[in-house]
């Protein structure tokens, strides 16, 4: 027994010396075009016997990330972000005292080089429209149940004041694991939107998605259908507080939260009216169509040839079969179709391999393949509540004409009588006054919501909820 106990308090040893290696703090900054810069801070700590990392994007203002697994082995590092969307593989220098490797999110690999020095931002990034403490209004923090999933969701109420019933919305975001303000590029959209509508006189839920921020779950494993789970949950706990008038909760969902609003509004009999914010009204796998083409990052040849590929990998993608085989089959055709591309662009074999092995976990992803054969347009056609839609006319993530006009079209059939559509002039995905649209402007503005945005929002809720408060 004595020799068994020194053995394994010899492997402790081991297991701890090779923590103390990479525990610490690392930081590194990944540098794009026009100057731009990611910065990143890993944390990894050694918490019963397993490493547990924490990472930071303080150019982003993106704080808190829990990726799923660490792996520290042979000085290679491995941070599995699944969950999130992302991952980290490096190499330990041990003459450098460097973490030489690649930070990926989604199909895209950049070098990332993580030293223990502290980075300093030089560059302060202004969002004027952000609220300062003290706020005008009474701010807590919530915890709430989801029973049918067995997950804990955490979140941030807002009320005009302590004392009354008011009127509120729940707030459900975009696709992507996201924190309860959905910051994003450097903006807090959530938080704008909640502030604006308080001060209004309308009270406000957000909560941390699934597995993101302090809400327990797995998000790399829910599908929009499980996401609205969640939304349903945090009408529920709306429900049993004495502050709330039950008789308008409301739901504002932008982008992937404007197809799961529908869901919830079909289950629950207590929503009383939602607010879409850059809805799809189409079916899923003509959205990721236009996205392939719209957000695509490098030139084709020939686009209907390049389009006719998408369709037939979206066509495999979305079947019932085995995910196996699905892989199977997108590989063959990938390989086919749209390596040869590829090839053109990244110059090496290897690297079309990993782009094209990276293609297809994002293609079957249990939200992807939910996704492709989901259409929202079958949930509004069941709708008979009101219903406000606004888009942006320079959105190129959700193109505003094809997809208000599919919303448009499911409440007209379904009969809904209380409905008003908006393409808003000049308007990003992010509802930003911008110059082009594209994604890669986010950041620079800085405006985080226009005022026409919040002015129709909030005028339109306090219309569907007149005589809303009643003070105890």
């Amino acid at each position: 027994m004595k020799k068994i106990h020194i053995t394994f308090l010899l492997l402790l040893c081991t297991t701890l010396g090779f923590s103390q290696d990479i525990t610490g703090i690392w930081n590194g900054i990944i540098s794009l075009e026009q100057g731009k810069q990611i910065v990143f801070v890993f944390n990894i700590e050694a918490l019963e016997s397993k490493l547990i990392t924490t990472i930071d994007i303080p150019s982003n203002r993106v704080t808190g990330l829990k990726p799923k697994a660490t792996h520290f082995d042979k000085d290679s590092l491995y941070i599995d972000g699944s969950n999130l969307g992302i991952k980290f593989q490096g190499k330990l220098n041990r003459t450098t005292h460097q973490i030489e490797g690649t930070f990926t999110e989604g199909v895209n690999a950049l070098p990332l080089l993580l030293k223990r020095e502290k980075i300093n931002i030089d560059k302060k990034v202004t969002r004027p429209q952000e609220p300062v403490k003290p706020y005008p209004y009474y701010e807590e923090d919530v915890v709430f149940e989801n029973n049918e999933a067995n997950i804990t969701l955490s979140g941030t109420l807002t009320l005009p004041k302590k004392a009354g019933k008011f009127p509120v919305v729940v707030l459900i975001s975009g696709s992507g694991p996201q924190d309860r303000d959905e910051t994003f590029a450097g903006h807090k959209p959530f938080l704008v939107l909640a502030d604006y509508l308080t001060r209004k006189g309308i009270a406000v839920l957000r909560y941390d998605d699934r597995g993101f921020g302090k809400s327990s779950g797995d998000f790399s494993a829910a599908t929009t259908k499980d996401f609205s789970t969640d939304a349903i949950s945090a009408v529920n706990y709306l429900k049993s507080r004495t502050d709330i008038d039950s008789e308008h909760i409301g739901l504002i969902g932008h982008s992937e939260g404007g197809i799961i609003a529908p869901m919830v509004a079909n289950q629950s009999p207590d929503v009383s009216f939602i607010v879409l914010m850059a809805s799809t009204g189409i079916l899923g796998s003509d959205i990721s169509l236009m996205q392939s083409k719209t957000l695509r990052p490098f030139p084709v040849p020939d686009e209907a040839v390049y389009e006719q590929a998408i369709k037939k990998v979206l066509e495999i993608a979305s079947s019932n079969k085995e995910t196996k085989i699905v892989k199977k089959e997108l590989l063959d055709h990938y390989n086919l179709t749209i390596a040869p591309i590829l090839k053109t662009v990244v110059g090496s074999d290897e690297k079309v391999n990993q782009i094209i092995t990276q293609f297809i976990e994002l293609r079957t992803t249990p939200w992807s393949r939910y996704f492709y054969n989901y259409n929202p347009a079958d949930e509004f056609e069941h709708v008979k509540i009101p219903v406000l839609s606004l888009n942006g006319t320079k959105d190129t993530q959700v193109l505003a004409k094809v997809n208000q006009e599919g919303i448009r079209n499911a409440l007209i059939k379904g009969n809904n009588k209380d409905f008003k559509i908006l393409e808003l002039e000049n308007l990003n995905h992010f509802f930003q006054e911008c110059t082009t649209g594209a994604m890669d402007e986010y950041n620079n503005i800085e405006q985080t919501i226009a005022p026409i945005a919040l002015t129709e929002i909030s005028t339109w809720i306090l219309e569907h909820t007149k005589n809303h408060m009643t003070n105890d």
